[in-house]
């Protein structure tokens, strides 16, 4: 299944900065090699895991070839959201050394980044398949890779919530001691927002959670609850809101929270916890 990527403005500019983190001035080490030797080269997987980030590596390519005044040719062996296996192909390139030497770590970063949140996305959605409840990701995500990871979610079988703090409100613990009312700030927050847009309220006990239903609250989330107190929030509720829970997700609780009955669950660790799949470039010269 594909999955809109983020705008090229978006890819771009991680490339673009990346690469001037890495390269600075020059890259000193590449030069050690002839200026026209060329290469024939592939990037493989060391492990089993969710694939994401193509986008990525062809504008690393793309980028650094256009610097050196040449072009990098990529045929991919893979899509986003395959699963591979240890010492698959995913891709396999040729041109100059020069500049795939110098694209080799900003492109390996980026895809082992996104793969890594790709593959533990797919682990906690597999955990809750035979349930109705479906995984959110947060806005825990590393910095400037929010969309980027974001993506890598779908990829690995999540949805997205909020993708910042422009397109949905989230009414937190902080939101609530501002002096006004949960009800008043509930009223306030649906009034501000458009229909159909995302309005949701965080409650910590079974009471708050009465008191957002009574003030119209149609997306709610369970923060910290325990198992008990979970179910008898889906009780409560019935079809008045949407439950989402937060809190103490992990993929040896992601099961049983699901099993409760709540209509969401989110997770900052797929996003924040991210360990990179373990992934390596190899070059032939001609």
């Amino acid at each position: 299944m594909s999955h809109p990527l983020p705008r090229k403005k978006v890819i771009k500019r991680l490339v673009k900065n990346c690469l001037r983190e890495d390269i600075g001035s020059g890259d000193v080490t590449a030069r050690l090699t002839p200026k026209k030797s060329e290469v024939d080269g592939k990037i493989i997987s060391r492990e089993q895991g969710v694939i994401c980030g193509v986008a990525w590596v062809d504008e690393v390519f793309k980028r650094i070839g256009q610097r050196h005044k040449t072009t990098i040719e990529v045929d991919w062996k893979i899509k986003d959201g395959d699963i591979v296996e240890p010492d698959q192909t995913l891709c396999r390139f040729e041109g100059y050394a020069h500049p795939i030497l110098s694209g080799e770590r900003t492109a390996l970063n980026i895809m082992q980044t996104l793969s890594g949140t790709a593959t533990v996305t797919r682990q906690y959605a597999d955990a809750i398949a035979h349930t109705k409840a479906r995984l959110l990701d947060t806005r825990k995500t590393l910095p400037m890779m929010r969309e980027a990871q974001k993506y890598a979610v779908l990829c690995g079988g999540g949805v997205n919530h909020r993708m910042g703090l422009y397109d949905g409100i989230i009414i937190k613990e902080n939101h609530l001691r501002s002096g006004k009312s949960l009800e008043r700030i509930v009223t306030d927050a649906i009034a501000s927002m458009p229909e159909g847009a995302l309005v949701e309220l965080e409650v910590e006990t079974i009471e708050e959670l009465e008191r957002g239903l009574h003030a119209g609250a149609k997306r709610i989330m369970l923060d910290d609850f325990s198992m008990d107190d979970m179910r008898l929030a889906v009780e409560l509720t019935g079809e008045q809101a949407d439950l989402e829970a937060s809190g103490n997700v992990n993929i040896k609780t992601i099961a049983a929270i699901a099993e409760t009955g709540v209509d969401f669950i989110s997770s900052g660790a797929i996003t924040k916890h991210v360990r990179a799949l373990d992934l390596s470039m190899l070059f032939d010269y001609r």
